[in-house]
């Protein structure tokens, strides 16, 4: 008798359901091939993403805790080679440098020992915690696919009794279960995967071939699969509307996992199902294929932007000045120059060294340029010192002479040359004017106590000065306010000469009010009206005698201020990385960061502070 007449109907079903089921893993081929194209083009997507080439120390510490933290240690293990190549590239440049520098200044290169930094250190033991932390991964991931392999084989052991066993109602339910605990179990051992897989495959062949129910159940439970399956290819024709693109190719790999996992479906939808589902995935593939076509682009685009900066930069490399104002002048639009290098994104990769090479150097070499200058300011301001120390043998030998007209005109004659001295060593500066400052001063407070004369002229000074402000006053209370007459008024306050001690402080306060009101109606106000003021008091401070050491010693307190609040800054930032995950940790964090903000802007307005007074 012919085969295909000794054939049951049952037995036909159940043959329609085994060629469905070989149809599925065919399906499933092609799945795994969607999923790792988007699996490798995420990792070449996120390879792209930084240049770590131009990064500081600092920079390239926090990109490593970053990255470490994430706990992705095989996607991101390239990357931290990349960085970790970049600072011992930095390290080793340094430690050049420093052993140079001990070798110039007289010292044996065997006794030379080079210190690290802080952030050498904490980079370093950055790196070798990621290291330890990823072997540890490695173990444990060995360890839990072993758990896996081992599990899975249980399911096996689970699907042979049953396969083999005689049939019940209830197997199409264990067989769904069984399914879903497979699906549940991650990887396993990769010489393992395939044969693990076969295994899985050819007993559920096997059930399906033993199965005996009824054609309408089966019918039923391949259509309840098509209903899932068509669900998914809904969605995932949904994700053509999502905007990031990386949560779309996210979301899509998720589905076609899920649609792997679901059972047969009618042989007649197989095709126009898959078809179908592979349209919606292809349109999401097309749009990153032309995201990527349109990065090629972007990217050339940065490198016709840093070559024109690159040639920017290459006027001042060989840039040379004999004024400090200058210098800063050159030294803000190389600085303007860098922070549009730093704004202008990533290029093509084969071109990224050799334009980060040519920019570097043209910058390394202007600021090589400028500490020459610096060093020679040096010797300058030695040579001043000797002249100081002049000046000040020559106040001591007048500071006891009772000729007060003459001895007075020879001092003042001392302190306009004083003026003139230029800067000195800092370590030496107060200790210089509180000398020329003593002689000085002891002279005229003698003055002062045998001349009645002059204490009549302090009078007379004191009413010049009241006048003055009453001026101002009156001149704020008109419509034609400038801020030249302003500074007129003030210079001319400036210009007056003392005034009795007792007055000294009323006088100045009834100044400092008239100025204030005058400067609320001209309308200055907030940074504006504190950089005013701030100029103004150091035009004010140009009119001292002494005006070379209080802008000196002015500069030096902003710095000090600069240094001790970036020193906070620094230290607030290492602690937001210890705090833990909870409500209480939050609030500490939010209140760190606020601070951080504070001090942030006090910095900035510090440094420009420190801008204005460098024009003086």
């Amino acid at each position: 008798m012919d085969k295909d007449k000794e054939m049951s109907e049952e037995d036909k079903v159940t043959q329609t359901e085994n060629e469905s089921l070989v149809e599925g893993k065919v399906e499933t081929t092609e799945e795994n091939e969607l999923v790792e194209e988007d699996e490798s083009s995420n990792e070449e997507e996120e390879s792209e993403e930084v240049d770590y080439s131009n990064f500081s120390k600092k920079e390239l510490v926090t990109a490593l805790k970053e990255l470490s933290a994430s706990g992705k240690f095989l996607k991101i293990d390239s990357t931290v080679a990349e960085i970790k190549n970049h600072f011992d590239e930095i390290f080793s440049k340094e430690k050049e440098a420093a052993l140079q520098e001990f070798i110039n200044n007289g010292g044996n290169a065997d006794d030379f020992q080079y210190r690290t930094t802080d952030e050498d250190k904490t980079f370093f033991a950055q790196y070798n915690d990621f290291r330890e932390r990823k072997s540890q991964f490695l173990k444990e991931q060995e360890k839990q696919k072993e758990k896996n392999l081992l599990a899975k084989n249980q399911i096996l052991d689970k699907l042979r009794e049953l396969v083999d066993g005689e049939e019940t109602t209830h197997s199409i339910n264990t067989i769904k279960q069984i399914q879903e605990e497979w699906r549940s179990i991650g990887a396993v051992p990769s010489s393992q995967n395939r044969s693990l897989w076969a295994s899985y495959n050819a007993l559920m062949d096997r059930f399906y071939d033993n199965r005996s129910i009824y054609f309408e159940l089966k019918e039923l439970d391949r259509k309840k699969n098509l209903e899932q399956k068509l669900d998914i290819v809904e969605r995932a024709e949904a994700l053509n509307a999502v905007e990031d693109l990386k949560e779309a190719i996210k979301s899509l790999n998720e589905l076609h996992e899920e649609f792997k996992h679901i059972g047969p479906v009618p042989r007649e939808e197989q095709e126009p199902l898959w078809q179908k589902f592979k349209a919606a995935s292809d349109a999401i593939y097309d749009k990153r294929k032309e995201f990527y076509e349109g990065q090629k682009e972007v990217l050339k685009e940065n490198l016709e932007k840093k070559e024109s900066l690159i040639g920017k930069l290459d006027e001042f490399k060989d840039f040379s000045a004999s004024r400090i104002k200058e210098w800063n002048i050159k030294t803000k639009e190389v600085l303007e120059i860098q922070k549009a290098w730093e704004a202008s994104g990533p290029v093509p990769r084969e071109f990224g060294k050799d334009v980060n090479k040519r920019f570097w150097g043209f910058f390394k070499q202007f600021f090589h340029n400028k500490n020459l200058f610096f060093k020679e300011l040096d010797e300058i301001r030695l040579q001043n010192k000797n002249k100081a120390e002049e000046l000040i043998s020559k106040a001591e030998e007048l500071m006891n002479n009772t000729d007060w007209q003459e001895t007075a005109n020879k001092l003042i004659n001392l302190q306009q040359e004083w003026k003139k001295i230029g800067p000195t060593p800092e370590k030496v500066r107060d200790d210089l004017y509180k000398r020329f400052k003593s002689a000085c001063d002891t002279f005229f407070e003698n003055r002062r106590n045998s001349n009645k004369q002059i204490n009549k002229e302090f009078e007379e000074n004191l009413k010049e000065k009241e006048s003055v402000c009453k001026e101002i006053l009156n001149e704020a209370a008109g419509e034609s306010l400038s801020e030249e007459k302003l500074e007129t008024l003030i210079g001319k306050f400036n210009t007056i000469g003392f005034v009795p001690r007792k007055n000294m402080k009323e006088i100045q306060a009834k100044f400092n009010e008239a100025v204030d009101t005058y400067v609320k109606k001209l309308g200055i106000e907030g940074g504006n009206k504190e950089e005013f003021l701030f100029r103004l008091n150091l035009n004010k401070i140009q009119a001292d005698p002494n005006s070379n050491r209080v802008l000196n010693k002015k500069e030096h307190g902003i710095r000090k201020q600069i240094g001790d609040l970036e020193n906070n800054i620094t230290l607030w930032k290492n602690n937001l990385e210890f705090f833990a995950s909870s409500k209480t940790a939050d609030k500490l964090k939010d209140q760190f960061d606020e601070k951080i903000q504070k001090a942030e802007r006090e910095i900035e307005k510090l440094k420009k502070k420190l801008s204005i007074l460098r024009e003086f």
